[in-house]
């Protein structure tokens, strides 16, 4: 009494692209999570500022949340960039099925179509680099000039925070490489 059902080329094509979709809205909320992680590190650098007489804070620790956020960022886009680009192999399959890339227009197959997105798509790397140097040097640039003591006491952690920074920089750069290609 068991039936044998197929799912429809039709309904694992809009599966498939939904899931692109959410796909995307990760990777705009790991940007969005990102600047808000940034600016709370900001903000605590701000607040934590010393008084007279005030015992001194961990500030070291507080700044290595700045390339902790920054590698995390780099993370979470190479997982959603890879996602897509399985994704997107998976729906220029579907477009190929009985050779409808040939008489339909083909987002996903046809290469016109597919690097002119993999162009427009570079854009979010962009931002991310631009967002990682910014918030990069606006705490260092806080942190040395609120805490210049500190931060003359253990100079390898600006060091350590711009090795970091300039590694997540280069992975998101890198990222794009990986975005899919039809072949």
């Amino acid at each position: 009494m068991s039936a044998k059902q197929i799912v429809d080329a039709n309904y694992r094509f809009i599966a498939a692209y939904q899931e692109i979709n959410v796909r995307i809205a990760q990777r705009q909320q790991a940007l969005a999570l990102f600047v808000t992680l940034t600016v709370s590190l900001l903000a605590a650098l701000v607040a934590l500022k010393p008084g007279a007489g005030a015992s001194p804070l961990p500030i070291e620790w507080l700044v290595l949340g700045f390339p902790l956020a920054s590698i995390c960022l780099a993370f979470l886009s190479y997982k959603a960039e890879r996602a897509i680009t399985n994704l997107r192999q998976f729906l220029s399959e579907l477009e190929q099925l009985e050779n409808a890339n040939e008489s339909l227009p083909s987002y996903n197959t046809d290469p016109r179509w597919a690097l002119e997105a993999n162009k427009a798509r570079r854009f979010q790397a962009f931002a991310a680099v631009a967002l990682v140097a910014g918030n990069h040097a606006m705490g260092l640039g806080a942190v040395i000039k609120i805490y210049p003591d500190r931060i003359a006491e253990h100079p390898a952690i600006v060091w350590l925070t711009v090795i970091a920074a300039l590694i997540a920089l280069v992975a998101l750069l890198w990222i794009p490489r990986w975005s899919y290609r039809p072949s």
